[in-house]
């Protein structure tokens, strides 16, 4: 396991769309929970097997939220129980560790802080430069903030920075995303993230939604905004490595990259989702219940036991996501092995996306920009064929 996720609960408010596990602490329970990590990091290094750890990321919530002492205490943990010889980002080290970063709360000695914890990487909740859109969103932050975050990063020595974008707001045009994505590139970024806006269940927006306070931006103009985004920041020189992240070539999010290559990792903090030997898990979300372990590996929840098939399938559907795809010797081989005349179907299903223009076949099997369109439509039609 060179990989470690933490998840960090607390935000000053919870935005409108998020369905990530956060909480609007009034108990002012951060030591409490640095007390309760600690012990689980403790439990969990043991699994590292004295390797140099590879990848970290901190999301939330809103990681930099987190006081500055308790920061401080973390990374000093982190430092002690594990081996992060690799976390020297700019300075040689080829590992990367990433924390997630509020514009609002972004300060010089934050930035300094984790610079001097190792940290290489900071990815900045952007959502939208236009005040407007982030009032619908329930985003309080002012937009001059990002561009001031990401200055105190690299003026703390941190360099890898990466911006977080929303499109298909309700009322959002053309001009306004183009001025979101135009303002995102000059901060000169190595990494920018765009998702389009969808509305999970038991989130405020969903319920707004439902009120009638809003219509959702329409199939087509989704599917517009979304190749614009391509065309701008390819002519950046950030090409899509993953249907909503694009990069400057060897900027890819090492980490992210670790879930959808379907590599191990650990995981700590309530809600954290891990992945080891084919097991998958998440632990409870809710920070009561977490907080109530008095040991360090505490109940789980969602457990998933190794199951070849939903090996397959993940390794499809997360494979077909990146620009790279999968290779279709390895997962036709995989097939058949699991169901039998599998291959042929897939190979069939594969051909048609082919025909259509959706798929270029060889080695890898790739979606083309057309077929990322429809991403999530191909990747049903693959399971289809699987289950025959």
């Amino acid at each position: 396991m060179r990989s470690l996720y933490i998840h960090t609960p607390f935000c000053s408010h919870k935005c409108h769309y998020c369905d990530f596990y956060s909480i609007v602490d009034t108990r002012d329970r951060q030591a409490p929970f640095l007390d309760r990590l600690e012990r689980e990091l403790e439990a969990l290094a043991p699994f590292a097997s004295g390797l140099p750890l590879l990848t970290i990321f901190v999301g939330g919530g809103t990681p930099s939220l987190l006081r500055l002492e308790l920061w401080q205490r973390l990374l000093a943990t982190l430092g002690r129980l594990f081996d992060m010889s690799e976390m020297r980002g700019g300075d040689g080290g080829t590992g990367e560790f990433t924390v997630e970063c509020n514009p609002e709360t972004v300060t010089p000695e934050l930035m300094a802080t984790l610079k001097e914890g190792g940290v290489s990487r900071v990815s900045i909740g952007a959502q939208s430069f236009n005040p407007v859109h982030l009032k619908t969103l329930e985003r309080w932050h002012d937009p001059a903030n990002v561009a001031r975050a990401v200055g105190l990063a690299r003026s703390a020595g941190i360099l890898r920075q990466s911006v977080d974008l929303i499109f298909a707001i309700p009322g959002q045009t053309p001009s306004d995303w183009a001025d979101d994505l135009s303002r995102a590139v000059a901060l000169g970024t190595e990494h920018i993230s765009c998702y389009a806006l969808t509305y999970e269940p038991n989130t405020a927006m969903t319920a707004r939604l439902k009120r009638g306070e809003f219509s959702p931006a329409e199939e087509e103009l989704e599917a517009n905004l979304f190749e614009q985004t391509l065309a701008t920041l390819r002519s950046a020189g950030l090409d899509r490595y993953e249907v909503s992240n694009f990069a400057r070539p060897g900027a890819e999010c090492r980490h992210n990259m670790a879930y959808w290559r379907q590599d191990q990792w650990l995981a700590a903090g309530p809600s954290a989702s891990g992945h080891v030997a084919g097991h998958r898990w998440k632990n409870p979300p809710r920070l009561d219940d977490y907080l109530a372990v008095a040991g360090g590996l505490g109940p789980v929840v969602d457990h998933e036991p190794p199951d070849r098939e939903r090996a397959l399938v993940e390794r499809m559907m997360t494979g077909l996501r990146l620009s790279e795809g999968f290779a279709s010797a390895e997962v036709l081989a995989e097939a058949d092995a699991i169901r039998p005349m599998a291959a042929g179907r897939l190979e069939g299903a594969a051909r048609r996306m082919a025909e259509d223009g959706r798929l270029t076949l060889g080695d890898r099997w790739q979606l083309t920009d057309s077929g990322f369109l429809i991403a999530d439509r191909l990747i049903v039609d693959f399971m289809d064929a699987l289950e025959g």
